[in-house]
């Protein structure tokens, strides 16, 4: 039996929406945006909303996703890891995002720092050096729905010249010196964030601004410690 075009019409416009899944992972998250970041030093409300919004556990293995949402890094394979919420937010901060920024991102890992970014900024180039992390971020930022966040595997030491220049740059493994190619890459009046140390010793969280000279101020903000950055770093340092 057909039914009369505006019948058909009327039944589909009345069809109720079908309701959508609680997120059970939404207290936890809400609980940490409240108690690690606000209740300390992040008061950016745009990077508090992001990190609100920004589902964590879908970044981490499935035999720690109970835990992500503590206040602490956790392992991720291939000897890396997805950095303590705290840390996440504290860089995005630093970085000072806005809507119109390009950004690119050293060290993607895990994805999770990049998805964080791509909430704030207009689109985000990642860079992993391990394979099998550049191809699980990519798929994980996908199935997450991000558009605006493109993941290439490499070596990050000489940045993405044909993306170049970068309104901010956040670097997420520590070198023991800092690159001059993503200096280079950086916009007069933008802002780089890494961490900056030896392998097995103290490491440095600086946040660099480039003035309209293309000179650059370095201030140190806190202690860190990062995984080691790898690759032609590596080589440079040692020369």
């Amino acid at each position: 039996m057909r039914f009369p075009f505006w019948l058909v019409f009327v039944l589909a416009a009345c069809k109720a929406p079908l309701p959508s899944q609680p997120d059970p992972y939404e207290p936890n998250r809400n609980d940490m945006v409240t108690r690690q970041l606000a209740a300390r030093d992040i008061t950016d409300p745009a990077v508090l909303d992001a990190m609100g919004r920004v589902e964590r556990h879908r970044f981490v293995p499935e035999p720690l996703k109970d835990r992500a949402y503590t206040d602490q890094p956790l392992p991720i394979g291939h000897g890396q890891t997805i950095s303590q919420p705290y840390i996440v937010a504290a860089m995005t901060q630093l970085l000072k995002p806005s809507k119109d920024h390009i950004v690119l991102e050293i060290g993607t890992g895990s994805g999770y720092q990049a998805a964080v970014l791509a909430e704030l900024v207009k689109h985000v180039y990642t860079i992993e050096i391990v394979a099998p992390l550049a191809a699980r971020a990519r798929n994980d930022l996908y199935d997450a729905g991000y558009t605006n966040i493109t993941v290439r595997h490499g070596d990050g030491y000489r940045g993405w010249p044909e993306h170049a220049p970068f309104d901010g740059i956040m670097v997420t493994a520590a070198p023991d010196h800092i690159p001059k190619p993503l200096t280079d890459q950086l916009k007069p009046g933008g802002r780089m964030v890494l961490p900056m140390g030896p392998r097995n010793g103290a490491q440095q969280l600086l946040l660099l601004t480039k003035h309209a000279d293309g000179s650059i101020q370095r201030e140190v903000v806190m202690l860190v410690r990062f995984v080691p950055f790898t690759g032609e770093a590596v080589k440079r340092g040692n020369q």
